[in-house]
């Protein structure tokens, strides 16, 4: 889990003053990990720490120190006896006031190092040395409390999706994948018409009359997912893909649809093995080709990890 400034702002951006509550440590069998964080804001809030009941009695403190404009609290939750939950542990939750001056002292680096409520005085060593090794390594940290101070890894983009395609599957696919973390989407069709009114939250849309053409934009170790209107499209988007270089290239399609596009492909001059680095069908058979289905079969598959290599990340302490 990691601090998503991005959503962070949005949410101040449409709330004003927002409580952000995150787990700071689990001590035992917990709900959910450290990290996980939720927003809360006067009618609302968004995110999840987990546990119902300790989710609920987060939010009604998160409200408090809203309404009171503090103060900022670090608060140990046994759940058993405080909450009644079957989990055996305990958290330690975090919960902050944010603005836009706030957010904006925090910088842009890779890493959110702040110290807890109370606390004061120059950043302690080893926090800085969490600061360099993400600088100059790109070494993540876990999130928890180091010597006083909360730690957090950023919200970084780990993978590019490109989406070709905005139907019924193309659709389907941003509202699964567009929620998880550390996915960046570009959603790619020739009309403005074909996409939804409301895109997900950091999904960038690309418009073009020859989607083919924008190819050459995608970074190279992008994972590319091609379920456009046209059968011709298509191919050209894989002849594009296998002159260009990807992660990964999934096609929707049929056995029959696949046998005549290895074939086309082949003509035009890829080897067997080049065209081989292109799934088709995308998602996992056995869920059925409801547009959802294969959705959820793609994020799926994506989340097992077949893909992309996590990011490194190390603990301190």
């Amino acid at each position: 889990m990691s601090f998503d400034r991005a959503a962070l702002a949005r949410a101040i951006a449409a709330h004003g003053t927002v409580v952000r509550v995150v787990v700071a440590g689990v001590l035992g069998s917990a709900p959910r990990e450290a990290g996980a964080a939720m927003l809360v804001w006067a009618e609302g809030q968004e995110g999840t720490v987990g546990g119902g009941a300790l989710e609920f009695a987060a939010a009604a403190r998160a409200r408090e120190v809203l309404a009171r404009g503090g103060p900022e609290c670090v608060d140990r939750v046994p759940l058993g006896p405080n909450l009644g939950q079957c989990c055996g542990g305990a958290v330690i939750l975090l919960s902050e006031l944010w603005t836009a001056a706030r957010l904006a002292t925090l910088g842009h680096g890779a890493v959110a190092a702040r110290p807890l409520p109370g606390q004061g005085g120059e950043m302690p060593l080893p926090v800085s040395r969490v600061l360099a090794r993400a600088r100059a390594e790109g070494v993540a940290p876990w999130p928890g409390i180091l010597q006083g101070w909360m730690v957090e890894p950023v919200t970084a983009a780990e993978r590019e999706v490109w989406v070709w395609g905005a139907g019924h599957v193309g659709r389907a696919l941003v509202a699964v994948l567009a929620p998880l973390p550390g996915v960046r989407i570009t959603w790619v069709d020739t009309d403005a018409a074909r996409f939804p009114e409301d895109l997900p939250e950091g999904v960038a849309q690309r418009i073009a009359a020859d989607p083919a053409t924008l190819v050459a934009e995608a970074p190279a170790q992008a994972e590319h997912l091609i379920l456009t209107f046209s059968h011709a499209l298509d191919l050209a988007l894989c002849h594009g893909l296998l002159g260009h270089g990807f992660a990964s290239a999934g096609l929707i399609g049929s056995a029959t649809k696949w046998a005549r596009f290895r074939s086309r492909l082949a003509a035009l001059g890829h080897t067997e093995a080049q065209i081989a680095r292109i799934s088709c069908p995308i998602g996992e058979p056995a869920f059925g080709k409801h547009p959802q289905a294969i959705a959820v079969g793609v994020a799926a598959g994506m989340l097992a990890g077949r893909v992309a290599p996590a990011r490194k990340r190390e603990r301190e302490g």
